[in-house]
């Protein structure tokens, strides 16, 4: 009888996307206190905020290798957006290749993106020349938007931000501007 293969050996023996994204990158690093693991993403963008590059360096078990690897293969060719969307449901990302109990794995890649987006979200906004505020570069959504949004539906929350214009829906680096907006609006009202 010939052994089972075990995905989480083959992927960290074959692992693809490690070593550095080509520049300009963007780089977000997830660690863990509890068993000493670091992984490192970087990210190469294209203009339509699309994932051309993706690569990773991991200091960690096999399974964080494999859940990294996994990740990438996963979001190449996604928007920020996406990429942001498919680390929100992490347990997705298993496919029924990686132990369920060691999902902190996953989550730890999916850490080390979200803050690689983050990281794109910021250089965006500072880089932004439009006529009004870029609030959430995820979904490209304007502080004008927002406050319109804000104002017309009685909002009061990030979550009902999200539901009425998918500002904040994506790597989340936007919820202290959009709870500043929340603050302005619902003052003034």
């Amino acid at each position: 009888m010939q052994p089972q293969p075990d995905p989480v050996r083959e992927l960290f023996f074959d692992a693809a996307h490690v070593g550095e994204a080509r520049e300009p990158r963007f780089v977000g690093r997830g660690a863990s206190f509890e068993c000493g693991a670091v992984v490192r993403v970087s990210l190469h963008l294209d203009d339509a905020q699309r994932i051309v590059e993706a690569k990773f360096k991991a200091a960690g078990c096999s399974v964080l290798v494999a859940s990294t690897s996994l990740l990438i293969d996963q979001v190449l060719g996604k928007t920020t957006a996406e990429a942001a969307a498919v680390c929100q449901t992490p347990l997705q990302l298993r496919s029924g290749e990686l132990p369920a109990e060691r999902i902190e794995c996953t989550q730890l890649a999916c850490q080390a993106l979200i803050e690689a987006i983050r990281s794109y979200s910021d250089a965006a906004r500072d880089e932004w020349e439009g006529d009004e505020a870029l609030i959430c570069t995820c979904f490209c959504v304007s502080e004008r938007t927002i406050e319109r949004e804000i104002q017309m539906r009685k909002l009061h929350t990030i979550a009902e931000v999200t539901a009425a214009c998918s500002a904040g829906g994506g790597c989340r680096s936007c919820y202290p501007l959009i709870e500043d907006i929340l603050a302005g609006v619902n003052r003034e009202s």
